[in-house]
């Protein structure tokens, strides 16, 4: 059975509803200063172990499996891995990119890495199709709601790791669509949906991988 648009959306739903209910949860947390451990309003979210994060590295190893399952496991599991350590590589290199930009600042340094990076989802892709279009699925309605949070609390200045400026300072002053562009929807769109296709999805491939040879095994045996 070959997994289209339709059923990668069916299997995305619920896992979209667990990691939506995460980030609500994460931000009632902050709101109420909780413990920071697990609710930190540090900036980049401080490492608090209550975040979404994580969340991807789970369900891709379940994607990778549910997509096996049905019927749509890697065609060549070699070259599988290929495209996939490359597309890795590209968004390694894309983030020397984005930061190197971001220290000095230089602006072409940062967009040129959020293209390299939004790239390395293009060469996954080649990695495992069926995979992949699920994986685009979970990290969109992950992200997408994340965009939103940070949109009001950019706008409410909530205290939140939603809204709070990056280590190299507020240079937005009052101008908070621009710092919810460059800090929310960028970031979100180009760096964090890049990390759970390509970073996280690479466990779940090689999941899928093992998986597909032990099977072969058993038959042969």
């Amino acid at each position: 059975m070959a997994t289209d648009d339709s059923s990668a959306s069916k299997m995305v739903w619920v896992p979209a509803l667990i990691t939506l209910g995460v980030t609500v949860l994460r931000l009632v947390g902050e709101l109420n200063d909780w413990n920071p451990a697990l609710f930190s309003r540090a900036a980049g979210g401080g490492g608090a172990l209550v975040g979404i994060s994580w969340l991807a590295l789970a369900f891709a190893v379940y994607f990778a499996v549910r997509v096996q399952n049905l019927g749509s496991p890697p065609v060549r599991t070699a070259a599988a891995i290929g495209y996939a350590l490359g597309a890795v590589a590209v968004m390694i290199a894309g983030g020397f990119a984005f930061f190197f930009g971001v220290q000095k600042p230089l602006q072409p340094a940062i967009l040129l890495g959020l293209a390299i990076m939004a790239a390395s989802l293009w060469v996954m892709r080649g990695a495992w199709p069926a995979y992949w279009k699920v994986m685009m699925a979970y990290a969109l309605s992950a992200r997408i709601p994340v965009v939103v949070v940070m949109f009001f609390a950019i706008r409410g200045n909530w205290g939140t790791h939603y809204d709070v400026a990056p280590p190299s300072g507020d240079v937005w002053g009052a101008d908070w669509l621009r710092k919810w562009f460059e800090i929310g929807l960028l970031p979100q769109l180009f760096i964090w949906v890049p990390f759970t296709v390509v970073l996280c999805g690479l466990p779940g491939l090689v999941v899928a991988v093992v998986r597909r040879r032990s099977t072969r095994a058993a038959s042969a045996a």
